[in-house]
């Protein structure tokens, strides 16, 4: 994907400056300027991954047919609107987690000038997208699907940041609240949707497919999405901070994570009263208590046998369904992330 990644960020551009030219609001000098500001500091920012997928999932639903000028740059339109989805859930993500760094810089409500204008900024990213979705698909006949699509897995993605939420509140720390049940939920609908199914079903309506009739993709890129966060948990605690970008804090934080979920199901009760005591605290000495067990319990051993689980049965879903472009699309997304070190 790293070659169409510069004509990608073209469309970026074009579409910024639609944006910055609305004819629906009178710009101000300053407004328009706050507001660019605030696009690049938060949208082109990351990996991409998510945007770049839809022109991938499309071009490989067309089967080798080389891309028209004007589908590459809806295709590219879709994935950017994605990354504007994105954007404004991480903005207001930051805020309620109190974090303090986002991609390596200060998130953007820890800027002095910024603050808590931050969650008006939030919500303009939300309603750039359909601006963006009316500018360049109202005359399509997937139109009404789209805006339906990305109504419903914002929802779904808000619902499941609820979950996480009101699970792992501060002053009521309860690891008995924590389940394998719980946590899927929360990774299904805060994660799996809009970073793994959202991409591939704009594709597929680019490709003139009906939904409907692709519950099983839907299915199968959740549990996709399931995997990569369970996954992301196993790197939080065991990947190497180089490779992966960061130092992982989600014991400290007191997450909801697969670690912790099967650590309580595997502990007799005197392990269950260390991670209780331990688990959730911002402390060095408790930490490695919690890691130690972690080495203790075979959290590691446990987690190759699910990655290995879920790849066999990913794999099988892949392999049942008629269509061969589908399948590539599905086998590409799987490759990108089985077995991943970061």
């Amino acid at each position: 994907m790293s070659d169409i990644k510069p004509k990608f960020l073209e469309v970026y551009s074009a579409l910024k400056s639609e944006l910055l030219d609305d004819p629906a609001f009178e710009f101000t000098d300053n407004s328009r300027q706050w507001v660019e500001r605030m696009l690049d500091y938060n949208v082109p920012g990351g990996k991409l991954n998510r945007g770049l997928s839809v022109i991938d999932s499309f071009k490989l639903l067309k089967e080798g047919k080389e891309l028209s000028d004007d589908e590459f740059f809806l295709a590219c339109a879709l994935g950017w609107c994605i990354e504007w989805l994105q954007a404004y859930f991480l903005v207001l993500d930051d805020i309620m987690d109190g974090s303090h760094t986002r991609r390596g810089h200060p998130c953007w409500f820890r800027l002095p000038q910024v603050g808590m204008i931050a969650i008006s900024d939030g919500l303009i990213l939300r309603n750039q997208i359909f601006r963006i979705l009316k500018k360049h698909f109202r005359g399509k006949p997937y139109y009404v699907d789209l805006l339906d699509l990305f109504n419903e897995v914002e929802f779904q993605t808000a619902s499941g940041q609820m979950i996480d939420l009101i699970t792992t509140l501060q002053g009521e720390k309860d690891l008995s609240k924590y389940s394998l049940s719980i946590h899927r939920k929360i990774v299904q609908y805060k994660t799996a949707y809009y970073s793994f199914y959202l991409p591939v079903a704009c594709a597929l309506l680019m490709a003139g497919e009906n939904l409907d009739n692709h519950t099983e993709v839907k299915n199968v890129l959740v549990e996709m999405g399931t995997y990569f966060q369970v996954q992301d948990d196993f790197l939080d605690c065991f990947g190497d901070p180089e490779v992966i970008g960061k130092v992982g804090t989600d014991i400290e934080d007191f997450k909801c994570s697969w670690l912790v979920v099967k650590a309580l199901e595997r502990a007799n009760e005197e392990q269950k009263k260390l991670l209780y005591e331990n688990y959730g605290k911002d402390d060095r000495v408790c930490l490695a208590k919690v890691k130690e067990l972690y080495q203790t319990l075979d959290i590691q051993g446990a987690f190759e046998e699910y990655e290995s689980k879920s790849y066999e049965k990913i794999m099988k879903q892949i392999e049942g369904h008629p269509s061969k472009a589908v399948q590539a699309v599905l086998k590409s997304f799987l490759a990108k992330i089985y077995k991943r070190q970061k």
